[in-house]
């Protein structure tokens, strides 16, 4: 794999892996304020995030050894309305300019499972952009967010509410890869 494609992949796995946690803590705040379906929508996107990194970190397969990883990681145990939009600002970022920039060298150096791992993510973070969005404005209308269950592709990220369909729309895995969250 060609230097620069990796030390993105690199970035990008520590980004995703931090995003997972971070998530998971925002989403322990959430319910300790007594929004559970905003924890849960915290706690299903950190799923996702996790799918986001162990894609990467299998489309690195080749490199070895260790290395210091450079990723932007927000930091900071808001309000569940300050976390979220934290988390919208991160997705946003990804979706905008880091991601784009990260698959125009992925394209130029002609690194096809990184391109995959990456277009994968991509299009999962516009979907959580949305639904922390969502959230973020029922929270600061004073309610916990209306959701159904929300459904994790396990393979790349994709996110839905509702019911999983028969295969993914952006990896075209099967349904039984799909992990609910209801």
């Amino acid at each position: 794999m060609q230097d620069m494609t990796a030390a993105n992949l690199r970035s990008a796995f520590g980004g995703e892996s931090m995003a997972h946690m971070r998530y998971k803590v925002w989403g322990d705040k959430a319910e300790t304020d007594g929004m559970p379906n905003v924890a849960r929508l915290f706690r299903a996107i950190s799923r996702a995030e996790q799918a986001h990194a162990t894609g990467h970190f299998r489309a690195m397969k080749s490199v070895a050894g260790a290395h210091d990883v450079t990723a932007g990681g927000g930091f900071g145990l808001g309000t569940t309305s300050e976390n979220l939009q934290g988390a919208i600002e991160g997705e946003t970022f990804e979706v905008e300019q880091m991601y784009p920039a990260y698959l125009a060298v992925a394209n130029m150096q002609d690194e096809s499972a990184a391109v995959r791992s990456m277009e994968f993510a991509i299009a999962a973070e516009k979907i959580h952009a949305a639904m922390f969005d969502k959230a973020r404005k029922a929270v600061d209308a004073g309610n916990d967010v209306e959701l159904g269950p929300v459904q994790i592709c396990s393979v790349c990220g994709h996110t839905i509410e509702g019911d999983a369909p028969e295969r993914c729309p952006i990896c075209n895995a099967v349904k039984e890869k799909y992990i609910p969250f209801a």
